[in-house]
């Protein structure tokens, strides 16, 4: 190929400097083949068309004048974009490729195509531009690729397609506004070996966290067939997230969340036909079956933690699967130019100061809200309909979307997942978005006012009406040091990534029944006696919740488990305090299945709760669910991090029978590093906290509860709502008696509730009585530091304590 060097390269050849040669794309995927085969990363073979080849296309076609005069025009009137770039592209599918450039492809061609399949070998075509993926441009999604293109003549149509590319409406406004000069911008054609994803599955690859920048993970989305789905936002794709830290250690597997897609659609080789690829319906079972295996899942994330290392930056690549020989490969990685670039050391914090009627939910894009009338469109060339600030609803986008996307206040689509397009560009224009809405443009009328929420979790919501909310600022190195470990109240899993960058020392409080309640939505009694089941409708929303699962019972334990394991990922290696379930009656009976394992109480606040479950025939098996989904989580997926704490135990013989019932479900105090806490809620806690302290690790303070039954005051009622206070010197006495024991006893104390937050001076009573914790909401945390670094000051000054700060 030597004689052809100018117009043609193995990508093997390349580098990532050659990007002036072969454009962003070309260049990475040589450098990845030339530098990382030995860490076992597999690239598809090829080559690239260069810079001269292009401009050579351009010379004998005499094509440079009348494209800049075209182009030109676009100076004086940018309204005739649809007609220049139709005019631009014809004159290049027009031309023709000169002699000496098609004899030099062919040649390439046919000697790959005599190491793979023979004479009409399939491959890709993917377009490479000269400025791509410069830290200060992003020409991502803009330029075209053509797959399953077999044979001389398609090859080199599908050549001068890609030249063409360069010249789509998209990426010609995309020039104007970044100040690039088009005829200064070349495009080189990456032809590469088919990858027969058709058979298999592909899909998109993050090394950080697209949605909250979480730098220690690999986000993976994947759907059946051709990748397009995926990158178009076509289907809501399966979706793994794993923890890297974890990585290197081969016994473990931390995948810390997992998300089976809807998958309706998949690309595929067409036959017979001028189109290379159609869209058709998957079939029941591959909806129900995830496109990854754990294992591979794991080795597409050592892979992404390679390149990261490699280049140095979080990346943005695309892996495919070959459904012939079962190997995974890299077909595309460039940076990430996202969540890498966004400023650092400032928190945003959003929150609804009111609720409207739920309208539409779907998969949350950043963590804003926004608000504004709907307004439908079908299609991008519907740019006319659309008002500036309005929210854009519509199925799904493509970068022709994106003059409407920057003039909308919020979007929301049918179809797509976090790595859709829709998603990509939220992102980088900082929009509020939801994906995956469903049935979004049939729900949503056009001119109907709505408030786009995405700060509260994974989900998105549309809301009825324009609501009221409030946007806090943070700044991170504005926040003090303090001794007194301040943590974090988290439930939400997805939350959780939200609030890594906040300095804070664990979680101090993480509610299993919020996963249990928000994303099993099944008793977990159901699940271990689905066969007595007597409810019908039960049993069907069962069957559809754990589709996926030959073993009902393994949905509840995978689903806990890595609910419980990203929480621990987003604060590691610092505590996460995990409690284990506390429903009362009447919630456990509100889950699916719940009613009939269920007694109904008159007072379930003071019935059958907390530790008196977890020993009990009623509901042994249950529980024994919960410690298989601990034990996953700590010793599968790696997150020894996680402690676990046991709710409203009232003796210290329920004491003894939980940690006897815990032992004979694998979970040892002690072993592993296994840390137990005891919530302490009630008064018998309190008056006997020496001889709990002998069973446990640690005290954390239910201050809700322990005001609740010192003062005998239902919690929930309105009229007595005036008396309930956790600064009641009794309840202040009894916290300082149980600190005082526990000091003695030399086990680990600490606080979750809302009172610091409220009171000040009640943060301050607790520092002053020597607890080591408080934990509090993260919209809390910047108010309570400050409360507890200013008592720590009053204190070293009255009594000259020396107090060094937490790390």
């Amino acid at each position: 190929m030597t004689k052809d060097a100018k117009f043609v390269r193995p990508l093997a050849d390349l580098r990532r400097m050659d990007t002036a040669i072969v454009g962003g794309k070309n260049a990475s995927l040589g450098e990845m083949i030339g530098a990382l085969r030995e860490s076992g990363i597999r690239v598809p073979g090829g080559f690239a068309t260069t810079a001269d080849a292009y401009w050579a296309f351009i010379k004998e076609n005499r094509l440079a004048e009348p494209l800049a005069d075209e182009l030109g025009a676009l100076k004086k009137d940018k309204s005739n974009l649809a007609a220049i770039g139709r005019a631009v592209r014809k004159m290049i599918l027009d031309a023709e490729i000169p002699p000496p450039l098609a004899e030099a492809i062919l040649r390439a061609y046919h000697e790959m195509a005599g190491r793979s399949a023979g004479k009409n070998a399939s491959v890709a075509v993917r377009s490479s531009a000269t400025a791509e993926d410069l830290p200060e441009a992003s020409f991502a999604g803009q330029l075209e690729t053509f797959l399953n293109v077999r044979g001389d003549k398609a090859l080199l149509e599908a050549c001068k397609k890609c030249f063409a590319s360069l010249f789509t409406d998209r990426a010609i406004i995309y020039r104007e506004n970044h100040g690039f000069d088009h005829m200064e911008v070349a495009l080189s054609v990456g032809i590469q070996e088919m990858v027969r994803s058709d058979k298999a599955g592909s899909g998109v690859m993050f090394s950080i966290d697209t949605e909250t920048g979480f730098p220690r993970t690999v986000l993976v989305d994947g759907a059946w067939g051709l990748g397009e789905t995926v990158v178009q936002g076509m289907v809501e794709p399966d979706e793994y997230l794993v923890f890297k830290p974890l990585l290197e250690d081969p016994s473990l597997r931390p995948i810390i969340a997992k998300t089976l897609g809807a998958k309706e659609k998949k690309m595929v080789y067409a036959r017979g036909s001028d189109s290379t690829s159609k869209l058709v319906d998957t079939s029941r079972k591959e909806r129900t079956l995830f496109v990854l295996g754990d294992d591979e899942v794991l080795q597409l994330a050592r892979w992404a933690c390679a390149i990261e290392s490699h280049y140095g930056q979080p990346m943005d690549m695309e892996w495919a699967k070959d459904g012939e020989s079962g190997e995974l490969f890299i077909v595309q990685a460039r940076p990430e130019t996202v969540q890498s670039r966004r400023e650092t050391g400032m928190l945003r914090s959003f929150h609804l100061k009111q609720k409207g009627r739920e309208l539409v939910r779907g998969q949350a894009i950043g963590d804003s809200i926004a608000s504004g009338e709907v307004c439908r469109l079908k299609s991008a060339k519907e740019i006319g309909q659309f008002k500036e600030g309005a929210v854009l609803v519509t199925g799904t986008t493509d970068p022709d979307w994106v003059p409407i996307m920057k003039k909308a206040s919020a979007i929301v689509t049918d179809h797509g997942g976090r790595t859709s397009h829709a998603a990509i560009v939220s992102r980088e224009l900082g929009l509020t978005a939801i994906v995956g809405g469903g049935d979004a443009t049939k729900v949503l009328e056009d001119g109907q006012e709505v408030t786009v929420s995405c700060a509260e979790g994974s989900e998105g919501r549309v809301y009825e009406g324009i609501l009221d909310f409030d946007v806090r600022e943070i700044a991170t190195a504005e926040i003090p040091k303090t001794y007194t470990r301040i943590m974090l109240n988290l439930a939400n899993p997805s939350a959780a990534l939200r609030w890594w960058s906040l300095p804070a020392d664990g979680v101090g409080l993480a509610r299993m029944e919020f996963i249990i309640g928000n994303q099993i939505k099944i008793h977990p009694m159901a699940l271990v006696r689905f066969d007595e089941l007597s409810d019908k409708k039960a049993r069907r929303l069962i069957t559809e919740l754990t589709k996926g699962y030959d073993d009902k019972c393994e949905f509840f334990v995978d689903t806990l488990a890595r609910g419980m394991a990203c929480i621990a990922a987003a604060r590691h290696p610092d505590p996460v305090i995990v409690r284990m379930s506390d429903f009362k009656t009447n919630e456990y009976a509100d889950l699916i299945g719940g009613g009939q394992f269920e007694p109904k109480e008159e007072n379930p606040m003071l019935g059958w709760r907390g530790a008196s479950r977890y020993y009990s025939e009623e509901y042994r098996e249950g529980f024994a669910l919960e410690c298989r989904a601990v034990r996953r989580a700590r010793e599968e997926i790696g997150l020894k991090n996680i402690v676990i704490m046991i709710p409203f135990c009232r003796t210290i013989d329920e004491a003894d029978n939980v940690l006897k019932v815990l032992a004979d479900n694998g979970l040892v105090r002690g072993r592993e590093g296994l840390e137990i806490y005891v919530m302490a809620e009630l008064p018998a806690n309190v008056f006997l906290a020496g001889e709990f302290a002998e069973r446990f690790d640690g005290f954390s303070i239910g201050s809700n509860d322990l005001t609740q039954l010192v003062l005998g005051i239902d919690r929930d009622s309105d009229r007595l709502s005036g008396l309930f206070d956790e600064q009641n010197p009794a309840v202040k006495s009894a916290i300082s008696q149980l600190l005082t024991s526990a000091r003695k006893s030399g086990v680990h104390t600490g606080l979750c509730g809302q009172a610091p937050s409220d009171h000040p001076e009640f943060a301050a009573f607790l520092v002053e009585h020597g607890i080591e914790s408080i934990s509090v909401s993260p919209d809390s945390f910047l108010n309570v530091k400050t409360i507890v670094a200013d008592a720590e000051g009053r204190q070293k000054r009255e009594q000259g304590s020396t107090l060094p700060p937490s790390p």
